[in-house]
């Protein structure tokens, strides 16, 4: 075993108009006895008050004037946590967590102490195992996604973006954003998400950055939750497509090295053609 958590956890839940999910997030999340409970709303004025009734009592909520991308809101409410939180579960509003999920990623965490980050497994509406534990693309693998994801989920560029390959400590490349749970001086240390993603990306950064920096990102298989994806996308799929692809891009750009930096303007354009076809493809969908 690991050194112990001596205190927390304290959770962040990103809110962004999901309605009725956020009260199964926070009741969820007070049911594994998280005490406090910042919900950084990013969405309609009233929004949050509106969906949690008077489970708003329950949680402190932010409203950093505008929608802020999902990074960003997660640092102002980090910043608004008490000192006393040195463990913190980051949330997507409509992610359920399944008993003892919580308890299971603090453990992971006291028992890997070079781990500042671990996800659990998640799994979607329907009970399917999310891809939430995944390799770095090299630009090769970025590309060949960007091309044949859609169209062959099977392919050989997919199948290794999505591979849950190990590190020498048991960790892994990095996880998914949707949930998870961060030693608070890790992320402190990091800077917090960057704030130059909006969404999309911003986890695969910050995980890149805590190896960067010598820190460890784990997975902790035992621990369920599930996450009703797409909300947001489906209420504004033009600019999350948008984000999505401006994300990718940058990630490519600030993590290449070497020779292989000169495949980046063909990314670029794999990816600003993949963008055109997917507007089209809404376009046509909605009409």
């Amino acid at each position: 075993m690991g050194d112990p958590l001596v205190a927390g956890p304290a959770a962040v839940v990103v809110d962004y108009n999901v309605g009725p999910l956020l009260r199964g997030c926070i009741a969820s999340l007070l049911a594994e006895g998280i005490t406090e409970i910042v919900v950084v709303e990013n969405g309609d004025p009233g929004s949050t008050a509106s969906a949690l009734g008077e489970m708003t009592s329950q949680v402190r909520v932010i409203n950093p004037g505008g929608n802020l991308g999902f990074g960003a809101g997660v640092n102002r409410g980090v910043a608004a946590l008490s000192s006393s939180a040195d463990t913190i579960i980051v949330a997507n509003p409509d992610t359920v967590v399944h008993v003892g999920a919580v308890a299971s990623l603090v453990a992971a965490l006291g028992d890997h102490p070079r781990w500042v980050l671990v996800g659990p497994t998640i799994l979607t509406n329907d009970g399917a195992r999310y891809p939430s534990v995944r390799r770095f693309p090299s630009p090769l693998v970025a590309v060949g996604h960007a091309l044949l994801g859609k169209v062959t989920p099977d392919n050989p560029f997919t199948r290794r973006y999505r591979s849950t390959g190990e590190r020498g400590d048991g960790g892994v490349d990095w996880v998914s954003g949707a949930f998870f749970v961060v030693r608070r001086a890790a992320f402190e240390q990091l800077g917090g998400f960057d704030e130059a993603y909006f969404m999309f990306a911003e986890d695969m950064d910050l995980c890149w950055r805590a190896h960067e920096a010598g820190l460890g990102v784990g997975v902790a298989p035992v621990a369920i939750v599930t996450h009703v994806e797409g909300v947001a996308r489906a209420a504004h799929p033009y600019r999350m497509l948008l984000a999505h692809h401006r994300s990718a891009l940058r990630f490519a750009a600030a993590t290449t090295r070497g020779p292989a930096r000169v495949l980046l303007p063909f990314g670029a354009l794999i990816l600003g053609l993949r963008l055109l076809g997917s507007l089209a493809g809404v376009a046509i969908d909605r009409h």
